[in-house]
């Protein structure tokens, strides 16, 4: 059974998990620049090497935290809507109504 506690919590998760996911694409981006500024300048191979790792470490968390946003929505989505079907009321709902739009704005960008 949903409770207004679970939705704030899978709430809560959705929004951890937006903010790591800009947090990655932010770090990818900075790590791309290195890596660029990096080759301009003449590295050391091995040097060059490990910063491309780097890069591509950071690269494979970016489709994991949308695999991992995806699956919190649909959890989100699914207490939201037993809670609902309940006549549940609280502040807790009209939340989790604007995060699941933040978030599917933020998950939409990468289905096209």
């Amino acid at each position: 059974m949903a409770t207004l506690r679970n939705l704030k919590i899978k709430t809560s998760t959705c929004k951890r998990i937006v903010k790591e996911l800009r947090s990655y694409e932010k770090e990818v981006e900075k790590e791309a620049a290195k890596t660029a500024d990096m080759k301009e300048k003449g590295a050391d191979p091995y040097d060059l090497k490990q910063q491309e790792n780097v890069l591509a470490e950071s690269r494979m968390m970016v489709p994991d935290c949308h695999k991992r946003l995806e699956t919190a929505l649909a959890d989100l989505r699914a207490t939201l809507a037993e809670l609902k079907e309940a006549n549940e009321q609280g502040a807790e709902i009209g939340e989790a109504e604007s995060t699941i739009a933040e978030v599917e704005a933020v998950v939409k960008p990468t289905e096209e």
